[in-house]
């Protein structure tokens, strides 16, 4: 399917949207990047997802300011949960129930720090959640308290994030969340970026701590999280308001 592609503008920050050619509607989904920005991973990211029927819009995060006092400022309202990300994000998701290509649903996507965003604002207005190798907090089951669907995508080899596999598998059962958890054992993080990203002069180092592509994996995981985005992002859901009437008509 060919997509169209162009850089806009979001609450006065740069963002990404890819929407397939065709006019649609289509399911809507917003994008959360990783730690490293709207960078060339990312918009790959945003054009697979929209090639398989879906309008991707993905913010800027960060401001203009210096990229190591943006990376921190972002982090700590993740932490605290609140501030500028999390108001960007709805910003973004509103526009998508604006646009008459939308079909009046949105679900969200991240990766890393995006997928901790991901996983935080699941219970926030969204239909259905991707969260790719993102933190799990320690107060889970309450975050997932009247959650959307969620599919997640977490490496084996990623020691920092796998042992929290169980807990975020358990707080989706104790709110009767509809989820697709799945590990993948030979991948690590970021396994679903197609090329190594970040600083140069870091990917050594990356690599040593397994951080990066792994094709077969990434394979896998892209086909559940359409499948599921599918399903759960589709207009005419049984018992669902909403219809294939897009939004802004």
């Amino acid at each position: 399917m060919q997509t169209v592609a162009i850089d806009t503008r979001l609450d006065g920050r740069l963002a990404v949207l890819v929407r397939p050619a065709a006019p649609g509607p289509w399911p809507g989904v917003v994008m959360v990047h990783e730690a490293w920005g709207l960078d060339d991973v990312l918009r790959r990211q945003a054009e697979r997802l929209a090639s398989a029927g879906f309008v991707v819009l993905a913010p800027d995060l960060f401001d203009d300011g210096p990229r190591l006092r943006c990376v921190r400022s972002v982090f700590r309202s993740l932490g605290a949960r609140s501030g500028p990300p999390f108001a960007l994000l709805q910003a973004a998701r509103a526009q998508l129930l604006e646009d008459r290509r939308v079909n009046g649903r949105v679900g969200v996507i991240g990766f890393c720090m995006g997928g901790g965003f991901a996983l935080l604002v699941a219970a926030e207005g969204f239909d259905a959640s991707a969260v790719n190798y993102g933190m799990v907090p320690a107060d889970v089951e309450e975050v997932l308290r009247g959650a959307c669907p969620v599919v997640a995508s977490y490496g084996g080899r990623d020691r920092q994030l796998v042992g929290e596999v169980p807990r975020l598998t358990a707080a989706l059962e104790a709110n009767d969340v509809p989820h697709d958890v799945q590990v993948y054992p030979r991948a690590g993080h970021s396994f679903l970026n197609d090329a190594p990203n970040g600083p140069r002069v870091l990917r050594p180092l990356l690599r040593l701590a397994h951080v990066g592509p792994e094709p077969e994996a990434a394979q896998d995981a892209w086909r559940r999280i359409e499948a599921f985005f599918g399903t759960h992002l589709a207009a005419d859901m049984p018992g669902d308001p909403a219809d294939a009437t897009p939004a802004g008509t």
